[in-house]
């Protein structure tokens, strides 16, 4: 059998599990053999992990209109970089994604560039203005992935309801920003102890939970007449928000959600020095809420990790904590991030976190999983469970280049990226010494 590819002594895990070493020979686009074979070109892989290539249902590539903060090419080459074959791309840029003619026109682009592939996220009313529905027909066919308003809550329950029964007769989920308007006032971190000792306005956990409470009552009750809707809930970060999530399946409620890895490795005492880089919405919450959610990203209730990647410029997150906007830029460093902190340190299983970078994340817009068999898409990651590397945001493909987690030290840093098996990225080290 003649492949075009053959990558050697790997070791296989995805959403399914951890398989064990194998040699997978790739072609047209496909896994051909988990048993070798011949190939035009060779990898010796030991060491490294195979695992199917991670998707994001949440980061804001900043094109149309704010291209100085990011736009598609850096931002699909950083998603590369961190592991990424697919990315669904927020609408609230300038202006807004909310007609077919933008959707496609993005789509084009991307394919153009021949990274990361994107799926656009299109806004679920016009101009994002919260009141007339955007056209879900035609923003389906022009490709559209989801449709969201993130960046803004939907203030009118009428107008979910509404784009919820739209949305799913023709095929569309519909995403969530889960902050309520009237509690979360102007604050910029999360309420509590910190924040009273800082003095700075706080966002409080009711904020979240208070809006989820109610899009989950909209969602029971539409669903009694478009039984096909589907609500999904963005970057959750509260353990309340999760208990209300958990209650919601429970009964069944179609109903999923993601969490993002500031959210599962920074809390709200970070904001003591007061730095905007950790000035994010919804806000960093608590040691509390954080063993909730990891809890809820174990036992299923999160359905994925989503980065919510919001790259800034320089001269925006220099400014104070009241005046500089909201978002940190992860897509590049998420995965080592959650293997070291999660996986590493706290034994959290592997494959698990696998799947929610994989079969979790795909399942939000309605695509299949990815397993490592003959016959599967070739849309891989290569990563290195073992070799360390410091958080050094100098070398991001993001035009953000600072973080969070600037000289942390890492492992499961990907090297390499297959969309289809033609390669997307391959490290320096990978390329050097194997």
């Amino acid at each position: 059998m003649q492949g075009d590819l053959l990558i050697k002594n790997v070791i296989l895990v995805d959403g399914r599990g951890e398989h064990g070493k194998a040699d997978v020979l790739m072609g047209e686009g496909k896994i051909l053999s988990l048993e070798g074979g011949d190939a035009k070109h060779a990898l010796e892989a030991g060491g490294c992990c195979l695992a199917p290539g991670f998707f994001d249902p949440h980061a804001h590539l900043r094109e149309p209109g704010q291209e100085v903060k990011e736009g598609l090419e850096a931002g699909l080459r950083a998603a590369t970089q961190g592991g990424y074959t697919d990315l669904v791309s927020m609408p609230n840029t300038a202006p807004p994604v909310d007609n077919a003619e933008t959707v496609s026109a993005l789509k084009k682009k991307a394919l153009t560039l021949g990274l990361a592939r994107l799926h656009p996220a299109a806004a679920l009313t016009q101009g994002q203005e919260g009141a007339l529905l955007t056209e879900a027909k035609l923003l389906k066919e022009a490709g559209a992935a989801m449709l969201t308003d993130d960046g803004k809550t939907n203030e009118d329950a009428g107008v979910l309801a509404l784009a919820l029964s739209y949305a799913a007769s023709w095929g569309l989920v519909v995403a969530i920003h889960a902050e309520d308007a009237g509690l979360r006032r102007g604050g910029v971190m999360n309420e509590g102890e910190v924040s009273f000792r800082l003095g700075l306005p706080g966002n409080p956990a009711a904020a979240e939970a208070a809006r989820i409470a109610r899009d989950l009552e909209v969602v029971r009750y539409t669903a009694e007449r478009s039984p096909t809707l589907r609500l999904h809930i963005q970057h959750l970060s509260t353990k309340r928000g999760l208990e209300l999530v958990r209650e919601a399946k429970a009964l069944r409620l179609p109903v999923t959600t993601e969490v993002t890895p500031h959210h599962l490795t920074l809390t709200d005492e970070t904001l003591v020095s007061l730095d905007p880089i950790y000035k994010v919405a919804p806000p960093l919450r608590t040691k509390a809420d954080i063993e909730a959610l990891l809890e809820g990203l174990h036992d299923g209730t999160i359905d994925c990790i989503g980065t919510d990647h919001a790259p800034h410029t320089s001269a925006e997150q220099a400014q104070d904590m009241t005046r500089a906007p909201f978002g940190i830029a992860n897509i590049e460093v998420a995965f080592p991030l959650l293997y070291t902190e999660l996986v590493l340190k706290q034994g959290f299983p592997l494959s698990t976190l696998i799947e929610r970078f994989t079969d979790g994340a795909r399942r939000i817009i309605g695509l299949q999983p990815i397993h490592l068999e003959p016959g599967a898409e070739a849309s891989l990651v290569l990563f290195d469970p073992e070799t360390e590397r410091t958080v050094d945001p100098s070398s991001f493909a993001s035009k953000a280049r600072f973080s969070p987690w600037t000289g942390w030290k890492l492992k499961g840093w990907p090297v390499l990226t297959l969309v289809e098996g033609r390669q997307v990225f391959a490290s320096t080290s990978l390329l050097t010494t194997r």
